[in-house]
Order: C-alpha cells, then structure tokens, then sequence
C-alpha cells in the first residue's frame, strides 16, 4: 500500500511500535512515528488517509487506542479510514455464502477480537464524525508467499477434507480495493476482499506443482487429532465469502479474479528471463 501511494505522489508516515519496524519502514522511503510518542503522533502532519493494520491484543486494536487520542487532541481528522479485519468473524458456515451483513459468529479468541476492534472502529467513527471503513481479508498470498514457497520448502501439506473450501485474496488487490474506497468512500461499511473463487488447498498444490514441473504431495485425509490447535481451528471454517458488495460500491475490479490468475502471474515473474 505504502508503494503504491509513494508512486501516486503520497506522503506516508508509519506509526511503529519497534525499531525494527522503524528501520524497515525508513527502507522503504516511510517515515516512522513511535506509536508510545503521543506528543510525536498529535503534531504529525495532517493525514487525508489512516490505514489500520496491526491485530487486536486483549485491550483492543493498539491502532485505535494510540491514534486516535491523537487525532482527536490535534482536532485533524483524516477523510479516510481503513481497518484490516478478517473473514474469520464470521465464523463457520458449512460452505454457504456470507456477506457483510450475515451474522458475525467468531469461532476463536482471534477473531473474537477482530469482532470488537470492528465494533469499536464504528463507534468511533460515529461518535467523532470520522469516515471509517471494515475490510475483511481472508488468506493473503503474492510473491514471496504463495504455493509455490510451501511446495519448494517441503510445506505445503496437501490435507483433504470433502467440501471445505477457502477463499483468497492477492496483496495486490487488496490494495487496488483499499484505493478503490479511498476514492469511493463509505462511511460505516464494510467490504469483503476477496477473489471469485473459494477452493480447497489441495486443489491449487496441485496446480502449482504441474506449473512447476513437480508431482503435487500425497493427499492426506484430514485428521484433527493429528493437527495443532491453531490447524484445526483453521480448518474449522468453510465458507464461501462474497465481494459482490466491493465490486458494486466500490467499482473494484480484481486484477487477478481467481488464484489461477494469480499463481500464473507469480510464477512468470518468479521465472522471468531463467530460460536461456
């Protein structure tokens, strides 16, 4: 997101909460704020855009309880909000469809959290005027993590489970639907990010080994007295996830609709100029 906005002319300020977060943001041409500084956040520059993307703790999202004290005590509010939330709120739904306004039923203490940070992003919003904006992401993939990395470092467990599916999203559109609603906002909604085309894991192993020239790892029926805790919760959930809502509100368009697209594109760039 952060290149994208340098490339587009923006200025981008990181708030950080380490300093190895500092370092890596000052690499990438960011420049950082301490988080714990309050006095350093409410004399940052005035911010047109604020996006919030660090998981919430047992005290709630650390993005809202640091900024917007500062916000508020700068009295300079930014015309646009965005907070990262995740699929996972909706919990289970024995492979149906959600959409933004089914029933948030969280299954874990994780996604329990993101129910409250979400809930407590809209009060804010309300409570002080401020354009805030839900995106629920499912599982994040591009380059560098994909497939194709589980499958060359002997990751990729190749578990079936009949039915379950899951749905995806590449980091690029992700961010072309954040700038989307940076151009389209909509205070108090929230918008699922996510591609065309829930499918199960196995499904694309085996797409991304034949790219590969590889044979896709042995299916193993799945087993949950065999997996962590944090496996079987993972697995706990199948749903399809809708971004009907996106497309039409935000005029958002997927660069890459399925992961097909996606791991082709991945994969060319991955291999682009090895052949002799």
């Amino acid at each position: 997101m952060a290149q994208r906005m340098q490339a587009e002319g923006w200025n981008v300020w990181a708030a950080v909460r380490s300093a190895e977060s500092a370092t890596l943001a000052r690499a990438q041409g960011v420049t950082p704020i301490d988080a714990a500084d309050h006095a350093a956040l409410v004399a940052a520059p005035t911010m047109a855009a604020m996006l919030v993307t660090a998981p919430p703790d047992e005290r709630g999202c650390p993005g809202l309880n640091a900024l917007v004290p500062a916000i508020a005590q700068a009295g300079a509010f930014p015309d646009w909000i965005g907070y990262l939330s995740t699929t996972g709120v909706y919990g289970d739904r024995e492979g149906g469809w959600v959409f933004e306004d089914s029933p948030l039923r969280a299954r874990s203490p994780e996604a329990a959290r993101r129910v409250a940070a979400e809930r407590d992003w809209l009060e804010v919003g309300r409570g002080m005027g401020l354009t805030v904006q839900i995106f629920r992401l499912p599982g994040i993939y591009g380059p560098g993590r994909s497939t194709f990395d589980r499958l060359r470092e002997g990751r990729a467990r190749n578990l079936i489970k009949p039915g379950q599916v899951f749905s995806r999203i590449h980091v690029d559109d992700i961010v072309s639907g954040l700038f989307a609603s940076v151009a389209r906002p909509h205070a108090g909604r929230a918008y699922n990010l996510v591609d065309d085309d829930p499918a199960p894991p196995h499904v694309l192993n085996a797409f991304a080994a034949e790219m590969m020239g590889q044979i896709a790892p042995a299916l193993i029926p799945y087993d949950e007295t065999a997996l962590p805790l944090a496996a079987v919760r993972f697995w706990s959930e199948n749903k399809r996830v809708s971004n009907a809502r996106a497309k039409a509100e935000l005029g958002w368009r997927l660069r890459y609709p399925t992961w097909r697209e996606g791991l082709t594109a991945i994969y060319a760039a991955e291999n682009k100029g090895s052949e002799a």
